[in-house]
């Protein structure tokens, strides 16, 4: 698991979780891959703590070819 702030920041606070395993889109995922997605949320979850970040915030998996996209790996961000 990697864990990176955004060089281009979208918000104050603008990390990206990636998991090491290239998973290209949500879409492929199986059941088999439940403990890697939980791990990247709890991940994402315990940064957040860390930083001190108590009222809120929010995460985004981006799946797909979208325009905003620019990394084609399955990434948690917040």
């Amino acid at each position: 698991m990697l864990a990176f702030n955004d060089i281009n920041p979208q918000a104050p606070t603008h990390v990206l979780v990636v998991p090491k395993r290239h998973i290209a889109s949500l879409d492929e995922l199986s059941q088999g891959d439940d403990e890697i997605v939980g791990e990247v949320v709890r991940r994402a979850a315990a940064i957040a703590k860390d930083r001190g970040i108590t009222a809120g915030y929010r995460t985004v998996f981006n799946t797909n070819a979208t325009q905003a996209r620019r990394c084609f790996t399955s990434t948690c961000i917040f």
